[in-house]
């Protein structure tokens, strides 16, 4: 007889390993039972084995099989327990290893019930042949009704065919779609109600596209204290919790059945029929958007202005959870005090703005310690001091920069490098640029020494081998600008979310486009502008504008097939899924004035490049992603143009009140097609709020109550104009923030014609609340977007 610790473990293994169907067994039972009793080295061992007992305890054991014997019948019941719930253990882990973050552990030969021992019994020969023929009767028999079929599975449970076609099943989804499962993000989902402590649910969530995965825990337990198998659990109110952002619609991938939440799944309804869960929920793609204007520097930071750090990540979430598509953005080039800071008047077309770089990034890629990184956090505001954030931003910087210097191990030590031979089209006039500007007490290049005025290559050769660390530092803060602006633009897209960018049309006199290519604008040989650009005078200005630069020499830039032009698109596209081109009548026909000319009176038209530029364009990047910036007294063959290359216009609902509204053509009822993007307001207009309180009359606040059927007040003017541009046919609306928070003119972005208090306004921590998220939800469903 076996002693007490080895006839403990003979239980043990039959309760484990004891199969449904295999003659095999006792033979296996007893080959196992010598070799662990041999490795155990206690009652017997390999070099000197106990036979007789080897013997006996195999006896005992092979006598325990005995059908007829008193143990079997005690046996029988309890392993029938003990099998249901060890299935729905196998079942919830198959579910688990194909669903968890990393890679599948799967060994081929282990879609049925696994009854082996230890090697080598565990290395059988695999009946191939049967799983195959399974699989095909499976598939034949899945067609019919996979609800009634999993059932049917799962009263046959007992071969294992539930577990290959689960098995099946899941392998068919990830296939599907893998990015979800190797890419998506992994969330823990809350469990309520009385038995929350017995079920495990987590989302994997890519994109558009969530899978909730439900499994029971404990559920023996379960069962004994309710005297009830797998399927017959009463689960009461026990329900999983969802995320306010998941898709209403879902699809149970084992039962191929439709259904819908509420905002929970209760356990009781997805654990039914089969005693684990796998659904699919899937916001469809189709031709209608909506999307958020909100500039980088307006989000919140502890560095006086809004930069590439956690705080946009976490806008680009509130996007996601209110079902937004598109995160619109002012430009992103470098600005300085010259140009008040304005986005629109950038001194570099492909340069990024470095101010948007996060101090917090730094320290995350080892570039400042807390510590250093702490000095220079500023109160928080609703304005940018720009001048002192520069200032501070340049301290901290030249603190960074020493520390990657010094660093030569540092990780970013080899990307830095490539990126500098990778940029090197216009990061090295670039760097030189702002070198030798800042040599040159931040004149303008147009009064530099004339050897570098006109670029003479000895004397720029010079003064590079004279300042290397300059021009390293100017190229690095590049290269970290580029690396964090890619990094979130890689987690919008894994969101889902498009970046809609924006491109200035007129390059700044003073910058490094104009000085390093002067040849494409209307500069004299000494370098002096021309013609520089402006609009006519119109009903708003008698004088028109003068914007002070210059404007191209088409002539030339045709003849070199326009490089400059394609290059500084597709570096912009770099950036951005789509593409506003701003002062888009401007390639069809642009207003030219005669350097030194006090107003814009004395200008005429010029034809722009027109349809032979966008069809160059076309060949270069198949499908154009832009969007054409029509506001304002715009001609036809403008509208011909745009819509001969199908580019997407825009209407500003705004405008509407300030006509007719019945006949206004930026009243919704009369888009003339869906191409279109539908604004509230733009970065140009006062906010909805403010644009009733300082612009609209009396009349005009009447027609617009008529028109949207609703009395509209100052307290909800901005909800009115918000449903009707998601109502109407554009394909896309996009809100300024500003709207959506209903917030009034103190929170402008910028007022054209004026250079003071424009690009200021940052949104304060906490302004954006659960409420703000649920009404864009709430719009985007209602209206389809």
């Amino acid at each position: 007889m076996p002693d007490s610790n080895d006839e403990y473990f003979i239980y043990q293994t039959l309760t484990g390993a004891y199969p449904y169907h295999d003659d095999t067994f006792p033979q296996r039972l007893e080959e196992y039972i010598i070799k662990s009793l041999r490795e155990s080295k206690r009652n017997s061992d390999w070099a000197s084995p106990n036979e007789a007992y080897e013997k006996s305890t195999t006896d005992f054991a092979l006598r325990l099989l005995d059908g007829d014997g008193r143990f079997w019948k005690s046996f029988e019941k309890f392993h029938k327990t003990v099998s249901d719930f060890g299935i729905v253990v196998s079942l919830a882990q198959t579910l688990l290893k194909f669903t968890c973050p990393g890679i599948p552990d799967l060994y081929q030969g282990c879609e049925l019930w696994d009854f082996s021992m230890v090697d080598p019994d565990n290395r059988r020969p695999v009946d191939y042949d049967q799983r195959m023929q399974w699989l095909n009767e499976l598939e034949a028999r899945s067609s019919k009704g996979a609800s009634e079929f999993l059932q049917e599975l799962w009263q046959q449970r007992d071969n294992a065919k539930i577990k290959e076609w689960i098995t099946y099943t899941l392998l068919h989804e990830r296939r599907k779609l893998p990015e979800a499962f190797t890419e998506g993000e992994y969330i823990s989902l809350k469990v309520e109600g009385e038995y929350k402590e017995h079920v495990i649910a987590y989302a994997r969530r890519y994109k558009k596209t969530w899978y909730i995965v439900a499994a029971p825990l404990h559920l023996a337990l379960l069962g004994k204290v309710q005297k009830k198998g797998p399927l017959d659990i009463r689960w009461k109110d026990t329900r999983i919790i969802l995320p306010p952002e998941v898709p209403g619609d879902t699809v149970d991938i084992l039962l191929n059945k439709p259904g819908k939440h509420a905002g929970a799944l209760a356990v009781k309804d997805i654990f039914k029929e089969v005693p684990v869960a796998f659904l699919k929920l899937e916001r469809t793609t189709q031709n209608r958007g909506a999307g958020v204007l909100l500039h980088i520097t307006s989000l919140p930071s502890v560095y006086g202005i809004g930069d590439l750090g956690s705080e946009a990540y976490s806008f680009a979430d509130f996007l996601y959870r209110s079902h937004q598509t598109y995160w619109q953005l002012l430009p992103l080039g470098p600005t300085d005090a010259g140009t008040y800071y304005s986005p629109y008047s950038a001194f570099s077309s492909m340069a990024g703005n470095t101010m948007l770089i996060s101090p917090e990034l730094l320290v995350k890629d080892n570039l400042l310690s807390n510590e250093e990184a702490a000095k220079y956090i500023l109160p928080v505001g609703d304005k940018i001091n720009f001048e002192t954030v520069q200032a501070n931003k340049e301290n901290l910087f030249d603190t960074a920069w020493q520390n990657f210097a010094r660093n030569k191990r540092h990780p970013l030590q080899a990307s830095f490098r490539k990126f500098t031979e990778t940029e090197s089209y216009w990061l090295d006039d670039f760097a030189l640029y702002i070198v030798l500007k800042r040599h040159h007490e931040n004149k303008c290049w147009c009064d530099w020494p004339e050897v570098y005025k006109q670029r003479d290559a000895a004397a720029l050769e010079q003064f590079v081998s004279g300042n290397e660390d300059a021009l390293q530092k100017v190229k690095w803060l590049q290269f970290i600008f580029m690396r964090q602006w890619q990094k979130l633009k890689t987690y919008c897209a894994s969101l889902d979310i498009q970046l809609f960018g924006d491109l200035p049309f007129y390059m700044c006199y003073d910058s490094a486009d104009v000085w390093s290519h002067p040849g494409i604008f209307c500069l004299d040989a000494n370098g002096k502008m021309q013609c520089i650009a402006g609009v006519p005078p119109d009903y708003f200005n008698a004088n028109g504008q003068l914007w002070g630069m210059p404007v191209y020499r088409w002539d030339v830039l045709k003849k070199e097939r326009y490089t400059w032009w394609i290059q500084r698109l597709r570096k912009n596209m770099e950036l951005y899924d789509l593409l506003r081109l701003d002062h888009f009548r401007a390639f069809a026909g642009y207003w030219e004035v005669p350097a030194g000319e006090e107003t814009a009176i004395n200008g005429k038209w010029q034809r722009g490049p027109g349809a032979e530029f966008f069809t160059i364009l076309r060949d270069e990047f198949g499908e154009l992603p832009f969007v054409a910036e029509d506001l304002g007294e715009i001609t036809e063959d403008v509208y011909q143009l745009r819509d001969a290359f199908r580019l997407p216009g825009m209407k500003v609902l705004q405008f509407a009140v300030n006509d007719d509204i019945g006949k206004s053509m930026y009243s919704p009822h009369n888009f003339s097609s869906d191409n279109f993007i539908a604004y509230t307001g733009t970065h140009d207009n006062n906010t909805t709020t403010g644009w009733y309180k300082s612009d609209l009359k009396k009349e005009h606040i009447k027609n617009l109550s008529l028109y949207a059927g609703v009395p509209v007040r100052e307290n909800n003017v901005h909800e009115v104009l918000i449903r009707l541009a998601y109502s109407s046919i554009a394909k896309i609306v996009i809100v300024p923030l500003q709207d959506i928070l209903g917030m009034d003119e103190n929170a402008r972005m910028n007022m054209p014609g004026s250079v003071n208090e424009n690009w200021l306004w940052r949104l304060l921590p906490g302004k954006i609340t659960a409420a703000h998220e649920e009404q864009l939800r709430h719009w985007t469903k209602v209206f389809n977007r």
